[in-house]
């Protein structure tokens, strides 16, 4: 009679198909997941992303100057708007790919129910804090020293609905995309590569985010938009968290976009 044979332990590779011991039967290789290696880039990789951000930023703007002047507004407009943004990301991307994992594994970018939640969670306070954050700030400098820059871009202006809902899109669900892959993605990437605690990644990551939109008089407030979207990151470790945190902060701006553009709100 055949003896049944124990299975190998966890974490033990079986044997490669010899006989097992006694001669009876043979055992099936078990496949060892490869070990997931560390990625390559450091600050070196944040600086060229943003060197993009802010090399097309400045192109575009000698290029078009106030896109509301231009011959080709609406070109000019969605240019001014997203061009940066997706190059500065995808530039990342494929520093990740290049010299890393990929971003799903360097940047935990997949999908989790857990994160999800998590990110949704946290991102309904920060909207609330967001809230009453911006009421204190325009009260204190003045409503019209309160707006941002996409509402000066669309100051005045009345955009077709299809324009009107692409940049709605953009800045709820694209943007917030690309700014966690550049922000709480690479840079923080490269502080985890040196060791760097949790945070200070946070810290750093915040301040750099909040200074990198290029708003001087809005920095505070980018600083207080900043901390439960980073607080996702840290608390899940992966970025998904972290971008459905910025998805749910972004709704209502983009909402207030979108009735500006069409005509329904004035700028606050």
């Amino acid at each position: 009679m055949q003896v049944p044979q124990p299975e190998p332990a966890e974490g033990v590779p079986a044997s490669d198909g010899g006989p097992l011991p006694g001669g009876t039967g043979t055992a099936t290789r078990v496949p060892t997941p490869p070990a997931e290696r560390d990625h390559r880039w450091g600050f070196g990789a944040f600086f060229l992303a943003e060197a993009v951000f802010i090399l097309a930023s400045v192109t575009l703007a000698a290029l078009f100057g106030d896109p509301r002047e231009s011959s080709w507004f609406s070109l000019a407009l969605v240019l001014m708007l997203m061009l940066p943004t997706l190059l500065s990301a995808a530039v990342a991307v494929v520093i990740t790919v290049v010299r890393g994992n990929g971003p799903r594994l360097d940047f935990g970018l997949h999908w989790r129910w857990s994160d999800v939640t998590t990110g949704f969670g946290i991102g309904l306070i920060g909207l609330l804090s967001t809230t009453v954050a911006s009421m204190i700030w325009m009260n204190w400098v003045g409503p019209e020293n309160a707006t941002s820059t996409v509402s000066s871009l669309l100051d005045g202006v009345r955009l077709p609905l299809p324009l009107a809902v692409l940049i709605f899109l953009h800045v709820w669900l694209i943007a917030p995309v690309c700014e966690e892959i550049l922000y709480r993605g690479l840079l923080w990437g490269a502080m985890e590569r040196l060791r760097w605690s949790r945070i200070s990644a946070f810290v750093l990551s915040t301040a750099v985010f909040a200074i990198g939109h290029l708003e001087p008089e809005r920095t505070w407030l980018l600083l207080i938009i900043a901390i439960p979207i980073g607080v996702a990151r840290m608390r899940t470790g992966r970025l998904t968290a972290s971008v459905v945190a910025h998805q749910v902060n972004n709704f209502l701006p983009a909402v207030g976009l979108l009735l500006i553009s069409l005509g329904v709100q004035a700028p606050a």
